[in-house]
């Protein structure tokens, strides 16, 4: 009986290893445990939780807003299709339409999510320990941005599905599936427009030590983009105006150097490419003359075209928050990290 019970131990304590290796292999990745950790950080926090709520109660006032002049705004079109694009986009003047309360507080839920990435690990003393672990450096920058970006997608999912459930519920009208597309289209722009900032607020936060003023500088851009842009390319076009307009193609393309100005803020190319997608009646982003629009059918745009003619800004948005995000990944990689301790 104890050799029965020897032979079976050592059999238990040959499999050990093979059940430790098993466990090994079924080991999460490195880097996909530190999003995770980010990601239960940034949800677990106060600050995601004031930041869904002030989200949440600016969907219901301009649903509510939507849903009131959602008769007039029908009335007032030739065409009474894409209904359900209008609760994204109908106002009465007393509150901004949704995909106007996206662009204004999206801005401060990326640098919200962003601003003490690094430089709060650092005033802490856990990124040196961070960094003396067996994992590469740039997972950490990595980290902080996938975890945000992954948190801020949830929260826009959140209130994309709470738009559609509560608009189902009042109109009794689902959406068709080309307005569902289009405002999936619409939610994945606003993700990758929150994205530029989330990415600027991080490199804010690699450059400057203070936490503060991180959030300093990151609101400082968004407010300049905001409020100061306009004023100057105002001045520029009133220094720069021809006084005489001897052809019709030199006004256009006046007007589109004018245009080109304005789509430097990363807000003008969010609103031009979300207008587009929830509109559909909008053919063109550019001042056209009467032979180029001679001949055009009136009506909407295919969700196919529409795509199209905003593909470039939905190009630039990705291609400012990627080089936002080259600089920062530069500028962590060569910053030096010395202990506290």
């Amino acid at each position: 009986m104890r050799a029965a019970l020897n032979k079976i131990g050592g059999l238990l304590r040959r499999g050990t290893p093979q059940r430790k290796a098993k466990q090994a292999d079924q080991a999460p990745h490195p880097f996909w445990a530190m999003v995770r950790k980010e990601m239960a950080d940034h949800l677990n926090s106060w600050r995601f939780i004031i930041l869904l709520l002030l989200m949440l109660l600016t969907t219901v006032a301009s649903l509510y807003t939507a849903i009131s002049n959602l008769g007039s705004a029908i009335a007032e079109e030739s065409a009474s299709s894409f209904l359900f694009l209008k609760l994204f986009t109908a106002t009465d003047g007393a509150l901004p339409p949704f995909i106007t309360f996206v662009s204004l507080l999206g801005p401060i839920i990326g640098i919200a999510l962003g601003f003490d990435a690094v430089n709060s690990e650092r005033s802490r003393g856990t990124l040196s320990r961070l960094l003396a672990q067996p994992i590469p450096r740039d997972y950490v920058i990595n980290t902080k941005f996938v975890a945000s970006l992954a948190v801020v997608a949830i929260m826009i999912a959140i209130l994309g599905l709470l738009m559609i459930g509560i608009g189902i519920l009042l109109t009794g009208i689902p959406p068709t599936v080309e307005e569902f597309w289009r405002i999936f289209f619409f939610l994945l722009v606003s993700i990758v427009y929150i994205g530029v900032w989330l990415n600027l607020a991080i490199m804010f936060s690699i450059r400057f030590k203070q936490p503060a003023t991180s959030a300093l500088s990151s609101l400082a851009v968004w407010l300049f983009f905001s409020l100061f842009f306009t004023m100057i390319v105002n001045l520029i076009v009133q220094a720069t105006a021809p006084t005489r307009v001897t052809d019709v193609s030199q006004l256009i393309g006046y007007q589109g150097f004018v245009q080109n100005l304005l789509r430097i803020s990363p807000s003008q190319l969010f609103s031009e490419a979300t207008t587009t997608l929830m509109v559909p009646t909008i053919r063109t982003l550019g001042p056209v003359t009467i032979e180029q629009a001679y001949g055009a059918i009136a009506g909407p745009l295919p969700l196919g075209q529409s795509v199209l003619l905003v593909w470039p800004q939905m190009t630039c948005l990705v291609a400012v928050a990627f080089i936002i995000f080259g600089i920062s990944y530069v500028l962590f990689m060569k910053q030096e990290v010395r202990s506290r301790l």
